[in-house]
């Protein structure tokens, strides 16, 4: 069996493999489907509008991607002159 010298690649990380962000925001979402109240609710709402599960998990992602990158973009510095 391989080690590190033999050649063998290591197996990709998990986050990394579906475009980082959303595999890493999956335990956020989950986390807070079982929590917080407000996100509970709007999971309530989209489930009588007819959305399956996966596509409310899918927007929860895509929101907690979105806070991520405006907290990250607030802390970059502005462009130097």
């Amino acid at each position: 069996m391989g080690g590190a010298g033999d050649g063998e690649q290591a197996a990709p990380d998990p986050g990394l493999v579906l475009g980082g962000q959303v595999q890493t925001a999956f335990p956020v979402v989950f986390t807070s489907l079982r929590v917080d109240p407000c996100t509970q609710d709007y999971c309530e709402r989209r489930i009588k509008e007819g959305k399956t599960r996966r596509e409310i998990v899918r927007c929860l992602q895509r929101y907690a991607a979105w806070v991520v990158f405006h907290l990250v973009k607030q802390l970059q510095p502005g462009p130097r002159s």
